[in-house]
């Protein structure tokens, strides 16, 4: 049953609604900056939200591939985090971080609409009634599981992570929606890609191969797009897609119907979805294998997978009527059903995959398993339509309480969700006078934040993106404690070409050692705290 009218102006009211509220503690946030401090544009993972600003900035100042601003290594440049390369170019002095911070509200609130469409769009293609459909689309958006149990029993820290809600935004819809658009737009993609293929399989016996060849481009163009955003969701279309072909190849076997190689003949018009969203999936493959920072950004690019248990907190409420609801699409219609139940099969290898992005992996099967217990209402009716509307809303406190929190961060401005505002005032005059890409030394709190306001390079800033950090961790915190020999100092400062230091409290806290008496250095900004200096040794590079 189609998408009617109706369904997409009630799609659009609820993505404007979601828009709203996860909107309104930005706007909170950025009113309550004052004389004092300047707020950071992020609530919640600011680590990682400065680093995406600082990939604007890199494309503001005219960078096409991505090199990371937080190490001074040598990088060749890759195609990756296009979508924020390619905002920045919106933005120019002056208030250039308050237009990049902008523009990536404006991104957030595309990708949110885009995803709360296509889950709509992916649930749709299962269940034949609106209401179940709106429902499951929106818990899909913002559910969760059952960690909301562990915080107010005190085991937030229970087998040693958070509930998954609260930090894993590929196992839930919420985290992307309000803070990681390029993983949002990535998770829409890819079921828009997905409920495009279903209907192709649905339709495949009654249409002419032209028809086919085009549906499967288009699913194919998706997928490539997907990957521009996040390239990972990519591959798992890909591996849905075979897990699918596979279980109706086993079928075929064990009915005796057909063998392997004649059913995979008869889906040849399938080839343009892999081939055309090859270049992107590839592309990135053979870059982490042969880039070298790509390969020691790998290295240390951990996010593992919980404990099992963790999952089972996350979904075990659900997972019974999910489970059912795949087993009763299956045989209602198997071929529709497969696609369900190979992908919920696939979640435990997906989910503990021995690969360094593990977690990444089961991107998406959160509204898999609400499609499969809808499913479970739709056919078996009313008897299971109560229970599981009280499974899902029983996910509902976790993302209260993630919002609760995240409103608690604005109450009073405070870093790291706000800076001083004599360090941005700092940034600015580093970002007016330096070159582009010149590097500067300066603590790893302080160097995380800089390179979003400034177009300069530092030591160690972010965890996956500093290469070798925890090498260079000890030697930056080293150079600013008095007892270090100045050849040490000049040796770090020689082996990256650093330009300039930056001194404020933050690297005080390292150690004592006084910038102003070293021989190398010279002052060239000093306000309140924060004063940053030119490297003069000549060796050193002035």
């Amino acid at each position: 049953m189609p998408v009617t009218r109706t369904e997409k102006k009630w799609i659009l009211i609820f993505a404007a609604a979601v828009a709203v509220i996860t909107t309104i503690p930005y706007c909170v946030a950025s009113a309550r900056s004052g004389s004092g401090y300047v707020f950071t544009g992020f609530l919640f993972g600011l680590e990682d939200g400065n680093s995406y600003i600082a990939k604007m900035l890199s494309g503001a100042v005219g960078a096409w591939l991505f090199r990371s601003p937080y190490t001074a290594y040598p990088q060749n440049g890759i195609l990756a985090f296009f979508p924020y390369l390619l905002l920045g170019k919106l933005a120019a002095p002056p208030a250039e971080h308050e237009q990049l911070v902008a523009l990536f509200q404006i991104f957030r609130v595309a990708a949110l609409s885009l995803d709360i469409y296509a889950t709509y769009f992916f649930i749709a293609r299962f269940i034949r009634r609106p209401g179940l459909r709106k429902l499951g689309t929106f818990f899909a958006v913002l559910g969760g599981g059952l960690g909301w149990l562990l915080v107010l029993a005190g085991q937030s820290s229970w087998l040693g992570s958070l509930p998954l809600e609260f930090y894993s935004p590929e196992t839930f819809g919420f985290l992307e929606i309000y803070s990681l658009p390029h993983l949002a737009a990535a998770r829409g993609l890819l079921f828009l890609s997905l409920g495009l293929y279903v209907d192709l399989i649905a339709a495949w016996q009654g249409l002419p191969d032209r028809r086919r060849l085009r549906g499967s481009a288009l699913i194919g163009l998706l997928l490539l797009l997907t990957g521009l955003f996040q390239p990972l969701t990519a591959l798992i279309g890909w591996i849905v897609i075979c897990a699918h072909l596979l279980a109706m190849i086993l079928r075929g076997i064990h009915e005796k119907k057909r063998t392997p190689l004649n059913f995979l003949w008869e889906r040849w018009a399938l080839v343009p979805v892999f081939a055309i969203s090859a270049p992107i999936i590839v592309y990135t493959g053979i870059a982490s294998l042969t880039d070298p920072y790509m390969q020691a950004w790998t290295t240390q690019n951990i996010i593992l997978s919980p404990h099992p248990l963790q999952y089972l907190v996350a979904f075990g409420a659900l997972l019974p009527f999910a489970i059912a609801g795949g087993l009763a699409y299956l045989r209602q219609d198997f071929e529709m059903g497969a696609l369900l139940a190979a992908w919920m099969v696939l979640f435990p290898f997906l989910a503990y995959f021995p690969y360094n992005l593990q977690r990444r992996l089961p991107e998406g099967i959160w509204v898999v398993l609400i499609t499969a217990a809808l499913a479970l209402i739709e056919i078996r009716k009313s008897g299971w339509v109560r229970v599981s509307r009280y499974v899902l809303v029983l996910g509902l406190p976790s993302t209260v309480l993630f919002f609760m929190g995240s409103l608690s961060t604005i109450q009073q401005p405070a870093t790291p969700v706000y800076r001083p505002r004599e360090e941005i005032q700092a940034f600015t005059a580093l970002a007016n006078m330096g070159k582009s890409e010149s590097v500067v030394l300066a603590a790893y709190d302080t160097g995380n934040a800089l390179p979003a306001w400034a177009p300069v390079k530092v030591l160690i800033g972010h965890g996956p993106e500093s290469i070798h950090l925890k090498k260079l961790q000890p030697e930056v915190d080293a150079f600013f404690v008095s007892k270090t020999p100045d050849c040490n100092r000049l040796l770090l400062i020689h082996q990256f070409g650093v330009k300039y230091v930056f001194w404020g409290p933050l690297e005080r806290k390292l150690g004592d050692w006084d910038p102003y008496t070293s021989p190398f250095l010279k002052l060239v900004y000093q306000k309140g705290e924060y004063s940053f200096f030119a490297v003069t040794d000549k060796e050193g590079g002035s």
